[in-house]
């Protein structure tokens, strides 16, 4: 979407790189990149940065430009279950989203580990530091945080080449007979519907769930999936994808929600070799009781 503004006479003279900043709240570096590429204009043509405005100048934006975000400390409760000098393990809460992004500036996993900790990794830029992979707002459990650029690079190395143990429990709508099974469809984003994903041979990558049944319900199954790969709403997706949707996901599942604390989803065991003693670690969570609740209440079916 092209954006236009038409210079007031009370920002005459001032430099279009500031008044872009102030506009925009973009950095002076985003704003760079953009009058280099010819992505902002004025009078329909090319200037520097240091171009000075007149009245009535018409300054182009020729790209749709999203205002950065501040990601600013916040005292937020976090579940550490383990930390050292390289890294943080911890219990993730349910609706917690992992890192800011527009809508969901506040309350993050990020805005609470920039309250507490001073230095941690910065490969995945200001929005995410230390964040090495992520789990949904919804999905509880656990997931491993850098506090230094060795230690991330080493613990992506481990994701990229489907080392660390990736662990979930899920309840879903029906029986699955098979004790044991294999998901092995692409995903991409959904072409219809831009904030799902869905199996799909257009623009997708590889993806890959292996899953056990642990219980069978009257109504649901319990099962335990490991992640071959990592997709966005992996397990979600591939899930809803055989006919067994997850309970209680209101994005993927079937329109019968139970209630409104997201789908029954929980990264439960979480392992891998530390980045820097080699040694293996393997971490295990219990079931959150939003969780446990609603699996219970299926439970108590079977004597009826």
């Amino acid at each position: 979407m092209v954006q236009r503004y038409i210079v007031d006479s009370k920002f005459v003279q001032k430099r279009i790189d500031t008044y872009l900043i102030d506009v925009l709240k973009l950095s002076r570096n985003k704003i760079q990149k953009l009058i280099n590429t010819s992505d902002i204009l004025v009078n329909n043509s090319k200037v520097k940065s240091s171009y000075l405005l007149k009245e009535d100048d018409v300054i182009t934006i020729k790209q749709q430009v999203d205002k950065e975000l501040e990601v600013n400390p916040e005292k937020i409760d976090i579940n550490i279950v383990y930390e050292d000098d390289d890294i943080i393990v911890i219990n993730k809460d349910n609706g917690m989203v992992v890192h800011p992004a527009l809508g969901n500036e506040k309350g993050t996993l990020v805005n609470g580990l920039l309250y507490y900790y001073d230095h941690l990794s910065d490969i995945n830029g200001e929005l995410r530091p230390g964040i090495v992979h992520r789990i949904d707002s919804f999905t509880t459990g656990l997931l491993v945080v850098a506090k230094n650029n060795e230690a991330h690079q080493e613990l992506a190395k481990q994701l990229k080449d489907r080392t660390m143990v990736r662990k979930y429990y899920a309840l879903v709508w029906g029986v699955i007979n098979n004790d044991t099974g294999t998901i092995d469809a692409p995903i991409g984003r959904d072409i219809n519907n831009r904030k799902r994903q869905t199996v799909t041979s257009i623009n997708s990558k590889k993806a890959i769930t292996h899953f056990k049944v642990i219980k069978r319900f009257k109504e649901t199954t319990l099962v335990e999936a490991s992640l071959e790969t990592g997709r966005t709403h992996q397990i979600r997706v591939h899930f809803n994808y055989i006919k067994y949707p997850i309970v209680n996901d209101s994005v993927y599942g079937i329109k019968k929600t139970i209630d409104d604390s997201g789908q029954c989803l929980h990264a439960k065991t979480l392992g891998f070799n530390h980045p820097k003693t080699g040694k293996y670690l393997e971490f295990d969570s219990e079931l959150p009781n939003c969780f446990v609740n609603i699996m219970q209440n299926f439970a108590s079916k079977e004597d009826k």
